[in-house]
């Protein structure tokens, strides 16, 4: 599995591209990231998530995540993520600060 990130706006208008080869990544890294894309039912997600009232400085996330099966990207923003989906991109954004991209 291949994750994408990247993560746009906020404050200081920053972006931050991260790209994970899961399948070089230690055993339990991987089974956890592997365990969060399933518990977030990423795959059925719309590609577009939308607040209902857009707020002034947010993070835009842009998530792709590829297997052998099937493709998928979804972006939203803070305001709008959906809680489900909040573990996976935690875990992401820890990793991309503790491990060099992939």
């Amino acid at each position: 599995m291949k994750i994408s990130y990247r993560r746009t706006g906020g404050f200081a208008g920053m972006i931050l591209s991260y790209d994970i080869d899961v399948d070089n990544l230690p055993p339990e890294e991987a089974n956890e990231l592997e365990t969060l894309v399933s518990e977030a039912d990423f795959f059925t997600l719309p590609a577009e998530i939308n607040a209902e009232t857009p707020g002034a400085d947010q993070f835009q996330y842009t998530l792709t995540i590829e297997t052998d099966q099937a493709q998928h990207t979804v972006e939203c923003g803070d305001a709008a993520m959906p809680e489900n989906l909040q573990p996976l991109v935690n875990k992401i954004r820890i990793l991309s600060r503790s491990t060099p991209n992939q």
